[in-house]
């Protein structure tokens, strides 16, 4: 089993329970399509945080992101500050995908990430863009809770982000996936 460092979970796995099996039309329906909910499990995603500038129109910001140290597929994970020790814990567990990517290829990503978000916000915004990321040491894992449905032969996957309380979609699922069959 791998000793890993990940953010303390928001959400228990009780509340995961009732997210995936709630009352309301939408659980109606995934338990139509997909059967019923047959277990719950948690996943740990590793991410590389870097603190990242961005200088434009001559006005410097700091962001503190996270990247994906898997495939770099997804969606930035933007923190408020960088997390403290009081909200990190020490988790034993085999259910965690290892980092594929190196340090300098993830400086990369993070870059070409925050230019595309920012590209994207307008434009005619940017003005002598400037983007660095300084990488933070040692990697952060993020919780998920894994709900696992099944109807005859088939399974279905759906996850929830156990630190922001939101269910992920098909590139977080994509990456459970690829590590269930690859495992």
């Amino acid at each position: 089993m791998a000793q890993i460092r990940s953010l303390k979970p928001n959400v228990t796995m009780d509340e995961a329970v009732k997210q995936f099996s709630g009352g309301g039309l939408l659980s109606r329906i995934h338990h139509t399509a997909f059967g019923p909910l047959c277990s719950v499990a948690e996943f740990y995603i590793p991410f590389r945080l870097f603190e990242v500038e961005v200088v434009n129109r001559g006005k410097s910001n700091l962001y503190t992101l996270g990247l994906d140290a898997v495939t770099g597929s997804l969606s930035p994970y933007a923190f408020e500050l960088l997390p403290s020790n009081n909200d990190v814990s020490s988790v034993e567990t085999r259910n965690c995908i290892s980092s594929c990517l190196s340090e300098t290829e993830a400086s990369d990503m993070i870059i070409a990430k925050v230019r595309r978000i920012l590209f994207s916000s307008g434009f005619f915004r940017i003005q002598n863009l400037r983007i660095s990321a300084y990488p933070v040491p040692d990697e952060i894992h993020i919780p998920y809770w894994v709900g696992f449905r099944g109807k005859g032969s088939k399974a279905h996957i759906a996850m929830i982000d156990a630190v922001r309380r939101h269910m992920e979609g098909g590139k977080t699922r994509s990456l459970l996936q690829n590590w269930l069959l690859n495992s």
